[in-house]
């Protein structure tokens, strides 16, 4: 399989690639497949130079992935997500709230003049946004785990993963009232949508992006915010959003 990359019109083949089983996926966790290699090919990097990249023309976009949903429908080449359909809580199922938070985040964004994508779990190949957020929410046998936590990709060509998260984490800690989760996981670090040089179904190495996880399902504090509220949740990750992009002079 190839993967190009859809770059100001132009498109870039990187070549050949093997895909592998990479490990199992946790029974209750909601979180996604197992990380990809965080190491991109020497191939890669010497074809791809951002250094003096610009944003093209057009209007202010965000993209806000909710986690699992359509996921029968993924490509071949991300096959080994088709059995995993997230986490569950009190007979609620991750996949029903991370699309209830998109699309409540959407008419937020929307509504600020952002025009917002809310993408199922195919990405489209070489997704470009100016902001892309995935939406999901952690699961565990330990009852007792709660809280929320952020990621960006391990490997950041756009030198905005740092803000943008620092920015969602601020928001959702001051609004949410939840407690952070240090735990941060090599999955969400190398979260497949952001694995660009692995697969064709990813976004753009110049789109700022994070994985969000808005908390655990498994855990009843938790789900009073996420799954009773969810309002909550979505303006925090909203004005996190906002910000960033006010902080790149986009509105």
């Amino acid at each position: 399989m190839k993967i190009t990359l859809f770059v100001a019109g132009a498109i870039v083949i990187l070549g050949t690639v093997i895909l592998t089983q990479t490990g199992r996926v946790p029974k209750i966790s909601g979180a996604p497949m197992e990380g990809v290699s965080e190491e991109i090919p020497a191939s890669a990097e010497k074809v791809l130079d951002w250094s003096n990249w610009q944003r093209p023309e057009g209007p202010v976009r965000a993209g806000i992935q909710a986690g699992h949903w359509k996921v029968q429908e993924v490509p071949e080449e991300l096959q080994n997500l088709r059995n995993n359909t997230g986490s569950t809580g009190d007979g609620k199922r991750e996949v029903d709230i991370n699309l209830e938070i998109a699309n409540r985040i959407a008419d937020i964004l929307r509504a600020e003049g952002v025009e917002t994508d809310v993408l199922p779990t195919t990405v489209p190949p070489g997704y470009l946004a100016d902001v892309f957020v995935s939406i999901h929410a952690d699961g565990s046998e330990d009852l007792s785990k709660a809280g929320f936590k952020f990621a960006g990709p391990r490997r950041d060509f756009t030198g905005k993963r740092d803000l943008l998260t620092e920015l969602l984490v601020k928001h959702y800690s001051l609004q949410t009232g939840l407690a952070q989760d240090p735990n941060v996981t090599r999955n969400m670090r190398g979260y497949y949508s952001f694995a660009w040089w692995r697969y064709e179904h990813a976004i753009h190495p110049m789109t700022p992006a994070a994985i969000a996880e808005t908390g655990f399902l498994s855990n009843r504090g938790d789900r009073k915010t996420i799954v009773d509220n969810p309002d909550i949740p979505a303006r925090a990750l909203a004005d996190g959003i906002l910000e960033f992009l006010k902080t790149q002079k986009l509105l």
